[in-house]
């Protein structure tokens, strides 16, 4: 371990009066030239140091030398609160967001390998006898120059068929045969515009002739009809020829003009996505799926269209590369002509060589060029922001990076520890929010925070060489990065039977068998990469939903429905063990609202029990006020200045907009005859104001509110705000908010519960909190199924199925299965010696 004084560093960054979100006015000096590490439970203020204070006002600094035009292309933070800092350099944030995730980003782009692979095709690939060069931008399918013009750079074309707008034939129009129409008041319209012209209406579809069928899904033609609402068809002929005047005159549109002008034109996503569903997709007959013109994918270097070497696993592609980068490759054809494209090969080879090494060393390569970012998880595409800085060499900076470690099995941290330290010996700064114990214990400087979370944390507790913080007794790191103690060796339970899948068939998995057992707590490890996301997650979840008729949402992406690669090969099937479940439940990562409204009280139901003891106390019922006058979200209730949102947004030009207190209701999001009625001495925005556990005394006489917030404060989320925005939740609360709500449920046992890495973003004595409420899932009859990383978890765990050995191609099997400590003796896993070493500490 580093062991590190105070006078081996070259400088300090010192930070005075730093109050940003929770910190309590705290003054801390912190090394450069160091791996700098914070520590600190969920929510103890450990990100409002390092990226809501260090990072913004290193931002803040450098947007100040540009110009007010440049500013506004920046993702601005807000100025942080701090009295001041000195000593501080440029900073590059390595955070966990996606950004807006787009069907046209991909690692290529990411990466800009993408790039120089098109340079090298342009100016050193093969072309056919007689075609001239082309430029780089026609070896990209999101230019005018490079995509297939048939299906517009989208690899796959569209229709609309009869078949696929009318789903059910045997239904009549009026019985809604034509699925694809809007609901409600949009496709009554449409059948009673039908009706004056003539159409039979409560004929099935199939009955109809064919000439009709086609020209109400295929006409081109808009007429305009009067519209008698309510009347039968031979009322509505009768008052057609009696002339008399009609409800309104409606125009009527073909089935497959609204389906793709709606497509084309629609600001919603739930209506781009209701109407892609009748919108049949395949292959593009031109570019079969490759995404660019004939003339760019004849052009080919070492054998491959540019297409077929983007679909290439990374790994395989530094292969193909290595021997043009060496100066060894086979002479391409034109070598003989034009010398010089050896040249250029190898000149581009060597710099795409050097830059795959990078993302090889941290792992990641099984994925490909063409993979788009969408389908990658935030661990994944922050290594692909981190081999990029790796590769610019830059030099006196500060990287500050957002738990790096997150989603990484113990083989991948320690390649991603190389590449920090890489970053740090090229004379830069390295200011990381860490969890995992391996990389805590690599760091040259801690900066521990706490004690605790939200109002009970944001203080200093330490800030020294990691040797130092065993004196600290109130940390709660101390006792995690030096306890040794064995772990109590505990017995696993015996499974109740066996849930077996047969035939699965996704992404990398083939064909594959597994058996989870039931009853038990199951974890499924794996490097990143090896198949066990595919597995659990899709696999497991979609066939069991399926055979128990659940819906289970899916993945929600915002970005084009149909630009959205053709589902992967999919099989499997389950054979056995469906009669032992009766539910299924998923809790994922996903956040629990997209907007400021949805809260966790809204989300876990508690606020309706709230609203109803405030809609009961004398004042509201003297008043006549119910429950839906005590939410934020209807009129009668909240403010009207700032609409129940609690604060105006001020629009400043060339600046990020500023977000300021409701001047009416002074960010109370209530009217203030709403806020007049109180129940015990509050009024409903002071109620959601309150942290959980401060709630937690406050409604102690009232069972269902006391209920739902002591399974909060047992998951670790004791910190956070009744009312605290969906937005400003990580992955992690926003998971554990999901397990709460589940958790408050009457147990009827039998439920099979899915979660993907729960423990990513939390500190280990959170990761205890959690075991505690998952094993007691388990004790109450259900099944408890975890894909993890965390060897905690998974030496605690019943059942270890482990997945690889390797990632992509390399993976996709089952390389072990069983009790943690008969797979930690398995010889090709890699996840064994990890394991192993963590029972025998």
């Amino acid at each position: 371990m580093p062991n590190n004084s105070p006078t081996d560093f070259s400088g300090f960054v010192r930070v005075r009066g730093a109050r940003e979100h929770n910190l309590k006015n705290v003054d801390v000096d912190i090394p450069r030239d160091a791996l700098v590490v914070f520590t600190g439970v969920s929510g103890s203020g450990k990100s409002s140091l390092a990226f809501g204070t260090l990072y913004a006002e290193a931002q803040r600094r450098y947007l100040e030398s540009v110009s007010p035009y440049a500013r506004r292309l920046f993702h601005q933070m807000a100025v942080p609160e701090v009295t001041a800092i000195e000593g501080l350099p440029p900073a590059v944030a390595l955070q966990q967001q996606r950004g807006a995730p787009s069907t046209r980003s991909s690692v290529g782009s990411v990466t800009t390998l993408s790039n120089l692979v098109r340079m090298l095709y342009s100016r050193a690939g093969d072309y056919p006898s007689g075609q001239g060069i082309i430029y780089a931008e026609a070896f990209s399918p999101n230019t005018a120059e490079g995509a297939c013009p048939t299906c517009h750079g989208l690899g796959r074309v569209y229709e609309v068929t009869e078949a696929s707008m009318v789903p059910d034939p045997t239904l009549t129009i009026r019985e809604r045969a034509i699925a694809a129409w809007p609901q409600a008041w949009g496709g009554q319209n449409q059948r009673d515009i039908l009706v004056s012209m003539g159409f039979d209406v409560d004929t099935p579809w199939q009955d109809l002739p064919q000439k009709d069928r086609d020209w109400i899904l295929f006409t081109e033609e808009q007429p305009v009809l009067p519209v008698y609402p309510g009347y039968s068809p031979e009322q509505t002929q009768r008052a057609i020829k009696r002339r008399e005047p009609p409800n309104y005159m409606g125009t009527f549109t073909g089935v497959k003009k609204y389906v793709l002008h709606t497509f084309a034109t629609t600001q919603s996503a739930l209506m781009k996505k209701r109407v892609a569903q009748y919108m049949l997709g395949s292959d593009c007959p031109t570019c079969h799926g490759k995404r660019l013109r004939v003339e760019s994918l004849s052009v080919k270097f070492a054998g491959l269209d540019i297409a077929e070497m983007s679909r290439l696993p990374l790994k395989r592609l530094a292969a193909l590369l290595a021997p043009f980068a060496e100066g060894k490759a086979g002479k391409q054809q034109h070598d003989k002509e034009h010398p010089e494209q050896a040249i250029v090969a190898r000149r581009i080879a060597e710099d795409l060589a050097a830059r795959l090494t990078v993302l090889l060393d941290l792992g990641l390569g099984y994925l490909s060029l063409e993979r788009g970012t969408p389908t990658l998880s935030p661990g994944e595409l922050q290594r692909l922001r981190l081999a990029t800085q790796l590769y610019s060499n830059l030099f006196g900076v500060v990287y500050v990076l957002d738990e790096p470690s997150a989603g990484l099995h113990p083989a991948d941290t320690e390649a991603l520890l190389k590449a920090l330290a890489g970053l740090k010996s090229a004379g830069n700064s390295l200011f990381v929010v860490e969890h995992d114990l391996d990389v805590i214990r690599q760091a040259d400087w801690l900066v521990d925070v706490g004690p605790a979370a939200g109002e009970k944390g944001g203080e200093i507790l330490y800030s020294g060489p990691p040797e130092g913080l065993k004196a600290v007794a109130a940390s709660q790191t101390r006792q995690f990065l030096f306890d040794t103690s064995a772990l109590p060796d505990v017995p696993p339970r015996t499974p109740t039977g066996w849930l077996k899948l047969a035939g699965v068939t996704r992404n990398n998995l083939e064909n594959l068998a597994v058996d989870f057992p039931l009853g038990v707590f199951t974890t499924v490890t794996g490097v990143s990469g090896s198949g066990k996301s595919s597995l659990v997650s899709q696999v497991l979840v979609e066939l069991v939903a399926e055979s128990l008729g659940q819906t289970i949402e899916a993945e929600e992406e915002e970005t084009d429905p149909l630009a959205a690669p053709a589902p992967a090969t999919l099989g499997g099937q389950i054979t056995a063990g469906l009669d032992k479940i009766k539910r299924l439940v998923r809790v994922d990562q996903k956040p629990i609202g997209r907007t400021p409204r949805s809260n966790m009280a809204t989300y876990t139901g508690l606020f309706d029990h709230v609203r109803k003891l405030f809609a009961a106390t004398p004042e509201a019922r003297k008043r006549r006020y119910d429950a839906g006058r005590f939410s934020f979200n209807v009129a009668k209730g909240r403010c009207e200045n700032c609409s129940g949102e609690g604060f105006v947004m001020v629009e400043l030009l060339f600046l990020p907009s500023v977000y300021a207190p409701c001047p009416v209701c002074h960010g109370a999001r209530y009217n203030a005859k709403t806020l007049e009625v109180q129940y015990r001495g509050r009024n409903i925005a002071e109620v959601l104001g309150l942290t959980v556990d401060d709630a937690w005394e406050f409604f102690a006489d009232e069972p269902a509110i006391f209920r739902a917030l002591t399974v909060l404060r047992e998951v670790g989320l004791g910190y956070l705000r009744l009312g605290q925005p969906a937005t400003e939740l990580s992955g992690g609360e926003a998971q554990r908010i999901k397990l709460a709500t589940e958790l408050q449920r009457i147990g009827r046992g039998n439920t099979l519960y899915v979660l993907d890495e729960p423990t990513t973003g939390l500190h280990p004595s959170d990761t205890e909190k959690l075991m505690l409420q998952l094993e007691g899932l388990v004790e109450a009859g259900n099944t408890v199924i975890v894909v993890e990383h965390e060897m905690r978890v998974v030496a605690g765990s019943d059942w270890v199925i482990d997945i690889g050995p390797g990632a992509g191609e390399d993976g996709g099997r089952v390389v072990a299965a069983g009790p943690p400590r008969e797979v930690a003796k398995a010889k090709e896993s890699r996840t064994a010696p990890y394991l192993r070493a963590f029972l025998q500490q």
